[in-house]
C-alpha cells in the first residue's frame, strides 16, 4: 500500500501547532492538511505547495495571545492565498472537543 500526499496531514497544539504550520508550509507538496490548534508562529524556511490549513485559537488564551498569534496567522495565511478554515472560540489555551471534531471532519472530508 502506498500513502500519497492526499492522505498526509501534520497537526499540533501550542508550540506543536507552530511546528506543524512551519513543516506543512515548507512541505506543502507532501502534506495535504495542517491542523494547528492555538499556534504561536509559523517560520518555514521556504514555502512550497498549498496545503489546506485549519487554525483554532481561544480568544482568552493567556499563553499565546489570540490577537498576536492565531488571529494574526490566520489572516496572513488567507492573504497569502491559502485555503484556511479559522475557528476562534471563547476559551483559553485548550482544544475543545467540538473544535477537534471540526478539524478532523475537514481532514477526512
Amino acid at each position: 500500500m502506498t500513502v500519497g500526499p492526499q492522505r498526509i496531514t501534520v497537526a499540533g497544539f501550542s508550540d506543536g501547532a507552530s511546528y506543524a504550520l512551519s513543516l506543512g508550509l515548507a512541505n506543502g507538496d507532501l502534506v495535504r492538511d495542517v491542523l494547528a490548534f492555538s499556534p504561536g508562529f509559523a517560520a518555514p524556511a521556504r514555502r512550497q505547495g498549498a496545503p489546506r490549513i485549519f487554525i483554532s485559537h481561544g480568544r482568552q488564551d493567556p499563553v499565546l495571545p489570540f490577537e498576536r498569534c492565531g488571529d494574526r496567522l490566520a489572516a496572513a495565511l488567507v492573504q497569502s492565498g491559502y485555503d484556511v478554515a479559522y475557528r476562534p472560540f471563547n476559551g483559553g489555551h485548550v482544544v475543545p472537543t467540538e473544535i477537534a471534531e471540526a478539524a478532523f471532519r475537514r481532514f477526512l472530508g
